[in-house]
């Protein structure tokens, strides 16, 4: 009777012990898995984009607080030498859109050097981005009141002959990549071709805002 208590106190431990051994090679395997899907997951575009953007969110976090700390500084009366902050955005159109305007660029400053071509460029799309205006570079282009074109090179013709150069695709490019010359400009017009009663208008309505070129600016 003893020799089988003994025999099955034997056989108990060495159940648990194995019973023990098993949840730790389960425990292992478990502890791998994990590790080898978290490895995956950090290796992936998706993680490293998040990754990267969490850091450049704490760079930001870490700019703002800089930022108000010399606000706050000002305000108590410390002298501030200088803050600057740059943002450009990138524009991105459809190709239509993006022939219409190199194409209206073409015919209104072909011959202008690269700056007055990205000054008609940028009145275009100050005009897509103002509500006075339609929002797409198509229907600014091609914009008419009274049944008069917006651009004259619409109405006369030339828009639809013209040969867009690589220099306009360029300055139209440096536009898009948001290089920004026109000082908020949503006019502009050639004094020297222009009707005198157009101008009048132009002079009597609008604030003129510069010359460049052939052609003078106005807001």
């Amino acid at each position: 009777m003893e020799l089988m208590q003994k025999e099955g106190r034997f056989m108990f431990k060495r159940a648990l012990a194995q019973l023990i051994l098993c949840s730790m090679m389960i425990a292992v395997c478990w502890f791998s898995v994990k590790t080898l899907e978290v490895s995956r997951a950090a290796a992936t575009p998706a993680f490293k984009r998040s990754l990267m953007v969490s850091r450049l969110e704490a760079q930001e976090d870490v700019r703002r607080e800089s930022f108000g700390g010399e606000m706050g500084r000002a305000a108590s009366g410390q002298r501030i030498v200088e803050c600057h902050v740059l943002e450009r955005t990138s524009i991105v159109m459809a190709q239509e859109e993006y022939d219409v305007l190199t194409r209206i660029v073409e015919a209104e400053a072909g011959n202008e050097d690269e700056k007055g071509r990205m000054l008609v460029a940028g009145v275009v799309l100050n005009r897509v981005n103002n509500k006075k205006f339609p929002d797409t570079v198509v229907d600014v282009v091609f914009q008419s009141e009274n049944g008069t074109a917006q651009f004259s090179p619409v109405s006369n013709g030339r828009y639809y002959s013209v040969k867009v150069s690589e220099a306009t695709v360029q300055a139209v490019d440096k536009v898009l990549a948001g290089e920004d010359v026109t000082e908020g400009a949503l006019y502009f017009a050639s004094r020297k071709h222009a009707d005198p009663e157009k101008m009048q208008w132009f002079d009597n309505n609008l604030s003129k805002l510069f010359t460049y070129g052939g052609h003078e600016f106005f807001k």
